[in-house]
């Protein structure tokens, strides 16, 4: 099971990077396209007129799916920004009951969320509904691929959480007890 977990954690983080890779794809194109046009212009010739319809939505769409696919594995490469204060000035039963107080509230809001974002991809499924770019994108896509990262996220907190209740140490403090010896111990 675990080997299953990390294996879509990690294919959502490549999913993710893919998107990132694709908006410097299209944005380069589109700054290549003004480019060589105005290079044909300073030669008096004609221009090409290369432009990627709707880029700024399409970038808009990549970047929130690269954020939300993410989250799996930043969480458990403790890559969210957490406030550990309390936690590290308490005892160790203490601060075991907070991360799991706190994992426990992480994954109510995160389920909560991923099931509001399903609803509203299904909606916009059943309406139709496109965006009002050149490019007219079905707004489930962008939508679904949200609900995908929420509900990847709702699975890792939920790892962490058995994790914590186990007694095992959830793979988010190993990382930052790795991270901090890595730092000399800051």
């Amino acid at each position: 099971m675990r080997r299953m977990l990390d294996l879509i954690y990690t294919s959502a983080l490549v999913a993710s990077a893919g998107a990132l890779v694709t908006i410097a794809v299209l944005v380069f194109a589109q700054i290549g396209g003004r480019i060589l046009d105005r290079f044909l212009l300073a030669m008096g010739r004609e221009v090409v007129g290369f432009q990627v319809p709707s880029l700024a939505e399409i970038g808009g769409f990549l970047f929130v799916g690269a954020a939300f696919l993410a989250l799996p594995a930043t969480l458990r490469a403790a890559g969210h920004v957490r406030v550990t204060m309390l936690a590290q000035a308490l005892p160790g039963a203490a601060a075991r009951a907070v991360t799991i107080i706190v994992l426990a509230a992480g994954l109510g809001l995160a389920a909560f969320a991923a099931w509001h974002s399903g609803v509203q991809a299904q909606d916009s499924w059943a309406f139709n509904s496109v965006s009002f770019g050149m490019v007219r994108v079905p707004l489930w896509i962008p939508q679904g691929v949200m609900t995908l990262g929420l509900i990847l996220f709702a699975v890792a907190l939920a790892d962490e959480l058995v994790a914590a209740l186990r007694g095992a140490t959830p793979a988010f403090r190993e990382a930052e007890a790795a991270r901090s010896i890595d730092d000399g111990g800051h």
